[in-house]
């Protein structure tokens, strides 16, 4: 799309009126057919098709001329009230304008977001008479905060904030007392690190620097820091600078140059060295949060899956450089989820789990608690808001007992774990970091402005509230893709979608997040190479589970753990891991293959989702087991199909995936969206060819074509021809295989490891953590207005959503 044509102010509304007047009968009967439909809303791709419809291609080329056409294919959304058809325009990612043309009169006007959202909140509530509605405006607090203009910025955020901070900071040798003072800050229960009181000015540090870098020249670089402490302490120096005397003396040199000429990059190197972080809390309170038997209940996947992944490289990264530094500290991170005394086969009713391949890093369960006391069973995540803050002051004390000091790092993980990561950030004064992982709000179409037909189910009043709050209050946020955050040329990012939107009756999101704030960082987690790693390599293969893999894909008998049977094992297999949510697609799949007689044909299908042996509570996935069968029978599946249920073991599921690739087939990702794709990931760490969602982070991790292939799975018939033409290039040409396999891992190695992932994290927080105590990235203001938002919204939403308890009671007094 040609985003020079209109990315300047009212270029949007000049655009069309200019087309207007030269094409007006075209543009009529467009915006003619829109009306036509009467009132109500219109996406993306209906507009294209009705542009289509209309405009035969031919007489296309003259509205190109007037980029009319670009305009219309940036429009994400039209409103139609007749007589009037209002468009939300996206130039391009993270860019936004509104139009309105009234059709009757030809006339084209700009709209504010306050005037769209009012516009487009008379599809629920009708002519809207009430102008005094809550509105939500976090730009006025952030307008003086620095932030870059172009797209390609977006999610390079800790890049952009050291350049202009460090320009604005050290613009002289006098401003660079924030940094002296920071360093003089720095200690540990009680124990001073980097310099003492010895040192009490800019000029008295960088003597003491160059006599220590002289007094290291004249010993052996692997001598251990124990054998000069004493020396540096007459300098004003203390522990922290580095193990042996060549690491001390590579940190002094990149300070003594940092003081000489201040430079943003020289800035990251100096605190990425520099000891900061010894105590991390990770909150993930929804689910079966386990190491075992608990991976495909309810809410329970992926989530739990990157957790354990990213403590145990996050962990090997501390220690590692704690150990560089030159410190004998015990890091600890704890994992805090919620304890579930009823969690009967799990170990979720244990206070304190250690992690396995760690030493210092344990799962730490903590009970929702109500006046009513401790509720003792499973929650869905989507009925969690009422105990969150109880939860988080229940967290507080839990983790004073645990820890005896303050964490240097608070990591929130989806809504409910983001807002009490800001709760506990708030109280205690902490570096806050947010992963969302998927946000509601793009997982389910319309689910803002038709709030109200879903609240009963899903309370997405409390969860947008809690999402809002949590991504306003961070310091930083980590997502795994540039999508997450801004989408695509064609597609709105997840938060970026948080922009602006409107609950009618509720409050208006006027500007609710920036996705050019530099708090957004791109950090892409991996797969643990020590399951996942290429089928390939024989040595390592598990072969002692090859008996009970084979039974589970081949036997010919059903049992609760898998149903139908393949009659052909010959062919090779295209293979599905995901929960039964609407969103994953699982069904999606299934229809495709069933419709496809050619695909049937060629490859078997295997997939694993749900689970066979008990009635689910999970109402979604009721409707999706239900659908699964329907489409089995529908389609004559048996004999073609295997459908296993949720399987725990990650072990077997990395042989799993392996025994998939000997028989030469591929994983298929099939989601209407996903946030990042982690069983993407695992499958190409495996060398299993993948074909994978466009919406969301696979579209990322998957080179289109090369690594992998995209596909759309709101277009199954396309994506099943496009196995189809992969699965016969392959007959023809086995190297085909090979050739996509081998790219996928040379994708993985360069782009997607824990071993990446943790450094990232880790210099993230040293930096993030720096600029919060020499600058206002405090956003006081900010804190206040969501204090304000939470006393007198949230607490009401979360309060009004029905207590758990309450229903279990009903339920068993019904029964």
């Amino acid at each position: 799309m040609a985003d020079q044509s209109f990315n300047r102010a009212h270029k949007v509304r000049e655009c069309i009126g200019d087309s207007l007047s030269v094409h007006k009968n075209e543009l009529l009967a467009i915006f003619s057919r829109f009306v036509n439909q009467g009132k109500g809303m219109l996406q993306r791709h209906q507009l294209l098709v009705e542009y289509e419809a209309v405009i035969p291609e031919g007489e296309r080329q003259k509205l190109k001329d007037g980029a009319f056409e670009d305009v219309l294919r940036a429009a994400q959304e039209a409103i139609v009230i007749p007589p009037l058809v209002a468009l939300a325009i996206r130039p391009r990612p993270g860019v936004w304008e509104y139009v309105r043309v009234n059709v009757n009169e030809l006339v084209v006007e700009e709209l504010s977001v306050p005037e769209y959202l009012r516009f487009k909140e008379e599809l629920v509530d009708g002519s809207v008479q009430n102008n005094y509605v809550l509105e939500l405006d976090f730009e006025p607090f952030n307008s003086s905060f620095p932030r870059p203009s172009l797209s390609k910025s977006i999610g390079n955020g800790v890049q952009f904030l050291n350049r202009h901070l460090s320009a604005k900071l050290f613009h002289d040798k006098e401003s660079m007392y924030p940094l002296l003072n920071f360093l003089r800050a720095h200690q540990y229960k009680g124990t001073t690190m980097m310099l003492n009181d010895r040192i009490q000015s800019l000029s008295s540090l960088q003597s003491s620097l160059r006599k220590a870098e002289e007094y290291l020249l004249t010993i052996q670089p692997n001598t251990p820091y124990s054998e000069f402490n004493n020396r540096f302490q007459e300098l004003g120096l203390e522990k922290g600078w580095g193990d042996t005397a060549q690491r001390v003396h590579e940190t002094i040199q990149v300070l003594l140059d940092l003081l000489e000429a201040p430079d943003p990059c020289q800035l990251e190197k100096f605190l990425g060295t520099i000891p900061m972080v010894f105590n991390v809390v990770i909150l993930s309170p929804h689910g079966y949060f386990a190491q075992a038997n608990v991976l495909g209940y309810p809410d329970t996947g992926g989530q739990i899956v990157y957790i354990l992944d990213q403590v145990r490289a996050l962990e090997t990264e501390m220690l590692l450089r704690i150990k560089q530094q030159g410190l004998n500290i015990t890091p600890r991170i704890l994992i805090v989820t919620r304890l579930l005394p009823d969690a009967v086969g799990t170990t979720c009713g244990q206070r304190l789990e250690k992690v396995i391949g760690t030493e210092h890093t344990s799962i730490l369960r903590v009970p929702f608690r109500t006046e009513k006391g401790i509720f003792r069973k499973w929650i869905s995540r989507f009925d969690v808001w009422p105990y969150l803050e109880t939860y988080a002051n229940d967290v507080a004390n839990e983790l004073s007992a645990e820890l005896h000091a303050t964490p240097d790092l608070i990591i929130g993980n989806y809504s409910d774990g983001n807002l009490v990561a800001s709760l506990l950030a708030h109280k205690l004064g902490v570096t806050q970091c947010t992963i969302a992982h998927a946000l509601e709000k793009t997982k389910y179409p319309n689910s803002d402005i038709y709030w109200k037909n879903f609240d009963e189910q899903y309370h997405f009043s409390s969860q947008f509230t809690a999402d809002l709050i949590a991504m306003n209050h961070t310091d930083f946020i980590i997502t795994s893709t540039f999508q997450e955050i801004a989408g695509s040329k064609d597609t709105v990012g997840q938060y970026e979608s948080h922009t602006a939107f409107t609950l009618p009756g509720l409050y208006r999101v006027v500007h609710g997040i920036d996705v050019f704030d530099p708090k957004f960082n791109i950090v892409s987690p991996g797969a643990d190479m020590s399951i996942y790693f290429p089928f390939s390599e024989r040595e390592n293969r598990l072969k002692a589970l090859h008996p009970e893999i084979e039974e589970l894909l081949y036997s010919p008998t059903e049992n609760s753990e898998h149903k139908f049977v393949l009659k052909n094992r010959k062919k090779p297999i295209i293979f599905s891991m995901a929960r039964l949510d609407r969103v994953k697609n699982i069904t999606g799949l299934v229809e495709l293959y069933g419709r496809n007689p050619r695909l049937k044909e060629l490859v078997n299908l295997v997939v694993v989702a749900g689970d066979h042996g008990k009635e689910s509570k999970d109402l979604e996935e009721q409707a999706e087991l239900k659908k699964m069968y329907e489409l089995i029978d529908e389609y004559k599946l048996n004999g073609h199909i295997r459908w296993i249920s949720a399987q725990m073991n990650r072990v077997r599921n990395g042989e799993l995936y392996r025994c998939i690739a000997d028989t030469k087939g591929a994983f298929v990702q099939p989601a209407f969206y996903e946030a990042f794709g982690l069983t993407v990931v695992e499958a190409m760490t495996c060398g299993l060819p993948t074909f994978a969602t466009v919406h969301g982070g696979p579209g990322e991790i998957i080179v289109d074509g090369v690594s992998g292939f995209h596909i759309d799975p709101y277009q199954g018939d396309k994506a099943a021809e496009l196995l189809v033409s992969f699965f016969q290039k392959c007959d023809e040409d086995p190297k085909h295989w090979d050739k996509i396999s081998q790219a996928g891992l040379q994708r993985i190695s360069e782009k997607y490891t824990w071993k990446l992932y943790s450094q990232r994290l880790m210099t993230l927080t040293g930096v993030y953590g720096f600029w919060k105590f020499v600058s206002n990235l405090e956003r006081r203001e900010t804190r206040r207005y969501l204090e304000m938002f939470y006393a007198l919204k949230y607490r009401n939403l979360a309060k009004s959503v029905p207590s758990a308890i309450d229903a279990e009671k009903a339920v068993d007094g019904e029964k």
